[in-house]
């Protein structure tokens, strides 16, 4: 298999995460690929017409993404660990913990385009706030009625947590939401020594 990736993004981390937990990861080339939403890579959109990364070539030369796609196919070549529940209200509550952890990051990563990419005279302040209202929101729950959720085994939901506060600390250090949330941030302090976790450290 081949990962078109880039080292920054945590939708790229939920997926190699995921392979190092399903023991697969070992089987994946990895591509670093130019994410830029402005300047697309085109070896990409040959394969993804998104041009996004994660984009996963699977051995039989199948593309697949998103994120969320690619985590099924990678969660279908071994049966353990169940990072998903089967069936029942576990199931649901799993997905809707990634769901907010990719809420998270979907808020993140516009506040930085913003930021980063938008030319400054064009710039949205009120815009920019409302993403980073989101991510607020999103840790005030993942810090409460999510963290019992967390603090059990690994899930899905607590992989996409994990990029989400990972490229939090990449991209908003000075957010300093540990202060506010010690809860949640007492977890993730934790699970830092998991060595799927340790190994995908976000860079960039």
């Amino acid at each position: 298999m081949k990962l078109f990736f880039s080292a920054a993004s945590p939708y790229v981390r939920k997926v190699t995460v995921t392979a190092h937990e399903k023991g697969v990861f070992d089987r994946i080339e990895m591509l670093s690929a130019a994410a830029s939403p402005v300047n697309r890579d085109q070896t990409v959109v040959a394969k993804n017409p998104s041009g996004k990364v994660p984009t996963l070539i699977t051995d039989d030369g199948t593309a697949l993404f998103d994120s969320r796609v690619i985590i099924a196919y990678l969660d279908s070549l071994a049966p353990e660990p169940a990072l998903i529940p089967a069936s029942g209200p576990e199931r649901f509550a799993v997905l809707t913990l990634e769901a907010l952890g990719d809420a998270i990051m979907d808020a993140a990563l516009l506040a930085r385009y913003e930021e980063a990419l938008r030319p400054e005279a064009l710039r949205w302040t009120e815009w920019h706030k409302g993403q980073m209202d989101k991510v607020e929101s999103g840790l005030a729950a993942l810090n409460g009625q999510y963290l019992p959720l967390l603090q059990g085994p690994l899930n899905l939901g607590s992989i996409t947590a994990i990029a989400a506060l990972g490229y939090l600390g990449l991209r908003f250090a000075s957010l300093g939401w540990e202060a506010r949330y010690p809860a949640l941030a007492a977890w993730f302090a934790d699970i830092q020594t998991r060595p799927s976790v340790a190994a995908t450290q976000p860079k960039g």
